[in-house]
């Protein structure tokens, strides 16, 4: 393999990472920087703290974040099928669509259990 091979890749991230840096240098210096007490605040969600950062959060929270991702990615999966739905046939349709009744059931099961709702 000769090295010569690789020069494209290597001008391609010398390129990126340079226009990366002249494009963070460019806002820096060119745009508008007026700092003041109210931009410099603290904002988490549109009041004052009132209580310490580190305090606990109700493990539902967890829960609804953790299905969250896990249906999201479950559905993810569902877009390769849609591209080759032509190509896949009856065996991959009929796949896909108990993977859909397992991805179904268990959303019931999670419903049904109470882990989504939000008290």
């Amino acid at each position: 393999m000769n090295l010569a091979e690789y020069f494209p890749v290597l001008l391609f991230i010398l390129v990126a990472g340079g226009l990366g840096a002249f494009l963070l240098l460019a806002g820096r210096f060119l745009g508008p920087n007026r700092p003041d007490p109210e931009k410099n605040s603290p904002y988490e969600c549109g009041f004052e703290a009132f209580e310490d950062a580190r305090m606990k959060f109700d493990v539902r929270y967890y829960l609804v974040a953790i299905l969250f991702i896990l249906f999201d990615l479950e559905i993810a999966y569902l877009f390769p099928w849609a591209i080759a739905n032509g190509h896949v046939g009856l065996v991959g349709f009929w796949t896909v669509i108990v993977f859909l009744a397992v991805l179904a059931a268990g959303f019931v099961y999670e419903w049904k259990k109470g882990a989504l709702d939000w008290d």
